[in-house]
């Protein structure tokens, strides 16, 4: 990103926004269809752990914040060491990601989870708006092979758009009833 560009935080905030009010009404739609258990299209999760993992994406968003700022302050090749040692860890990564999910979804279940996002978003949201202009500028390397959307160097304003895509993603991946969703 170049130094001179504009930080758009109302188009953080409000895709923020936009996903807080889309997870309530999936939510509502699983409740209605009673899809809770049921499992979810190309992944081994169901749909209320999915929609955990979902929430997930948001809330591993409060934790990439102080590292992309701690690493924002030290030599490339630290950050850069640190996303390839996380690289050669993804096969770990990737069975605690899913279990993890899996037990998460037994605490910030479908009776939790949706005031969970709220909070988070909330959180985001006034973290956002005291972010100076630098400090999104800043930035560091990610393991790309953790997720899809991870890119190589990030700054911390794309860690702040990240979630939006994850939970679009992942939006696609629910099955609520036999029909084609």
């Amino acid at each position: 990103m170049d130094d001179d560009s504009t930080i758009e935080r109302g188009e953080i905030t409000a895709d923020l926004e936009r996903a807080r009010v889309e997870f309530h009404r999936v939510l509502a739609d699983a409740e209605r269809n009673e899809a809770w258990t049921k499992p979810t299209r190309g992944t081994r999760w169901t749909n209320e752990q999915l929609l955990f993992h979902m929430v997930f994406g948001y809330m591993i968003v409060q934790r990439l914040r102080v590292l992309v700022k701690v690493f924002g302050r030290v030599p490339d090749s630290v950050s850069r060491g640190f996303a390839r040692v996380l690289n050669a860890a993804t096969r770990p990564f990737d069975v605690i990601n899913y279990y993890g999910s899996c037990a998460a979804a037994l605490v910030y279940n479908r009776r939790r989870m949706g005031a969970k996002m709220d909070r988070v978003i909330a959180a985001l949201q006034r973290k956002l708006a005291r972010e100076s202009d630098d400090a999104l500028r800043g930035g560091m390397h990610f393991p790309t092979c953790w997720d899809p959307f991870f890119k190589d160097y990030m700054t911390l304003e794309d860690v702040y758009r990240y979630p939006g895509q994850h939970f679009d993603f992942h939006k696609r991946q629910l099955i609520f009833n036999s029909a084609a969703d």
